[in-house]
């Protein structure tokens, strides 16, 4: 039992005192720069999505 309580403290002293955490407008910042790069991302694979769907469906258009 004495090793889960030192294990317990020791973790509460790393998060209060040894992590560095971000400031709000770092916070802020870098989830602008997540959201950017999930929509950016996401338009690519719908673009890819579309131009293989029609692709493949000319494609079938002519052999059938």
């Amino acid at each position: 039992m004495n090793k889960i309580t030192t294990y317990f403290r020791e973790s509460y002293k790393e998060l209060t005192e040894k992590v560095s955490w971000p400031t709000w407008p770092q916070l802020q910042q870098s989830t602008m720069i997540v959201l950017a790069a999930t929509l950016v991302i996401t338009f690519v694979i719908l673009a890819m999505d579309f131009a293989i769907g029609n692709g493949l469906k000319f494609v079938y258009k002519q052999l059938f």
